[in-house]
């Protein structure tokens, strides 16, 4: 099963993540900022199938995170999270760097739809604001 390293800066948010992820029956490495996920990372030499990173996040954040992994291990997916708006935008930038990113806060289907469709190399269902309705 698929190796996934997790960068999560809140306890509750990161325990709800590598709970699902485990329970999905993937072996998960969890670390607390961005700092120590790269730390991970390199003394792993890379050895993950997914990163899975907040955006903000002390020490460092996902953005640098995503440079930092995308720059030493092109073939490692990277999949990032945030719950704000503006912190997403900032990923925008970085579309051939990264997947995608994951709106918080996400139910436990949207979590794993999204680590299941990244880990395939499935294409990123992109929804047209047009064609969005107002409920």
């Amino acid at each position: 099963m698929a190796r996934i390293l997790v960068a999560e800066d809140d306890p509750s948010v990161r325990a709800f993540v590598v709970s699902a992820l485990t329970m999905k029956g993937y072996d998960v490495v969890a670390e607390e900022d961005g700092g120590l996920a790269a730390e991970t990372a390199d003394a792993e030499d890379g050895q993950f199938d997914l990163l899975l990173s907040d955006i903000k996040m002390p020490v460092m954040d996902g953005i640098a995170l995503a440079l930092h992994v995308g720059a030493r291990y092109p073939d490692l997916t990277i999949l990032l999270m945030t719950g704000f708006a503006d912190q997403r935008e900032r990923a925008h930038g970085l579309d051939a760097l990264i997947y995608d990113v994951i709106p918080k806060p996400f139910s436990l289907a949207d979590l794993l739809a999204k680590v299941d469709d990244a880990l395939h190399g499935r294409p990123v269902e992109v929804v047209s604001l047009g064609r969005q309705t107002l409920q």
